[in-house]
This record gives C-alpha cells, structure tokens and sequence, in this order.
C-alpha cells in the first residue's frame, strides 16, 4: 500500500445506488434537475444502499472504529441524498443529525446542456474528450479539471472540521474516479504530510493523471475506501 496519509482523516467512498435514471439510461447532471425527488433511487438501489451500509458497519467493526467518529457526507442530489439516507439508517445514525452533512461540492459533474437528459450512451463522448484533454469538458459543462478544483475545496473543509474521523463521501460516477485519482496522486508525492490540502490536490491537476480518472470507475452501490 501507499504511504500514510497526507490527511487527518480516513476515507470512503460510496457511488450512489441504482436511481431512476441509471433505469431510465438518462443523464441527470444538472443541480436544477438533479435534486428532483424523481430522479432518486429505484428499489433496486435501494437494496444497494443497503448492503452498502451493512459492509461498512462490517468493516468499521473490525476497525474498532467507533460510531460516533463516523461522518456521512453527501451530493445534495436526491439519489445521492437517498442513498446517505439509508447508509445513515442502517449505522443507526442520524440522518438529520451532525454526523450527517450535505456538501454542494460533492455534486455530480455537470455534463452541459447538449447532455442533459439524453441517453447515457453519450458518456463515452464525453470520456474520450477527458482522454485527449482534461481541461477542456463540454459545451457549458464541467471539465474534470474544473471538477478537482470544487473537489480539492471539500475535502479542505472536511479536514479543516474534522480530525480523526472516518468519512464516507457519498457522491456520483465521476467525481468519486476524479477525487480518487488526485488523492492517490497527491498521496504519492514527496513532501511533509499535512499542509494546504488544496494546493496538494491543484499540484497533481495535470493531463498525465487526470485523463485516466476512468481507471477508477464504481459501479453503482460501490464502497471502496481510498486514504
């Protein structure tokens, strides 16, 4: 494995469960549709959140991670809302209590206009202009690039707030392959551990590291611990 952390803090990761536009094969991207309450989980999700909240539990256990250092932070999109709602359920925390914290940074990664609600079959356009280059995204949408910089700003906040805790960031498909990759890489650099969280992350916010942010992919319902 990597060396220790440059973060106060362990992290996981979790991709939201299937929704009602993974079923539908829309794109849902925008902050204005995205936070509709018909765009949640579909009951298949609902299941996966479930099982998701069950192995963490799991594994917080054999961490002899106490309950009460956990920290759920979401995508204020309702199938990312939904899924941290049954997470937090199934840890018997809750929900609209302190370990709970909604983070618009943590968002979905907005597609632009020409992709909004059209068929998800269009992603591979929109990864291959990642490939080529990942400063440039589409029309009036957000490259990968523009996703690290929000990125690096939640992350900052968290562990500006907290210490110690594990935290489960609970978000979507390309922002959760964008952040691992930038924390792997900033991970991995030599320096002091600590320091400006920001200007680590915006250090590796190259083209070599992030056109190959889809090495990183999670199906939906996927935890994965990253730092």
């Amino acid at each position: 494995m990597e060396k220790s952390s440059f973060l106060r803090n362990k992290y996981w990761v979790l991709r939201h469960g299937k929704s009602i536009p993974n079923e539908k094969g829309l794109i849902v991207s925008s902050l204005e549709h995205g936070i509709l309450s018909e765009y949640q989980l579909a009951p298949e999700g609902v299941n996966q959140a479930q099982l998701a909240g069950i192995s963490f539990l799991k594994e917080l256990k054999e961490d002899n991670v106490p309950l009460e250092s956990v920290r759920i932070c979401y995508s204020p999109f309702s199938r990312t809302t939904h899924t941290a709602k049954v997470v937090a359920s199934m840890l018997n925390v809750p929900f609209e209590g302190p370990q709970c914290k909604v983070l618009e940074e943590l968002r979905e990664r907005f597609f632009g206009p020409s992709f909004e609600l059209q068929s998800h079959d269009m992603y591979t356009e929109i990864w291959a202009l990642d490939e080529k280059d990942p400063f440039i995204g589409p029309e009036g949408g957000e490259s990968a690039a523009d996703v690290v910089s929000r990125l690096a700003v939640a992350i900052d906040s968290l562990e500006k707030e907290f210490q110690g805790c594990v935290i489960l960031i609970v978000s979507h498909g390309d922002p959760l392959q964008i952040l691992q990759i930038v924390l792997h890489a900033a991970n991995q650099q030599n320096g002091p551990d600590g320091g400006d969280v920001v200007l680590k992350l915006e250090a590796v916010k190259v083209p070599s590291i992030l056109s190959q942010h889809r090495k990183f992919a999670l199906q939906t319902g996927e935890l994965r611990p990253i730092l």
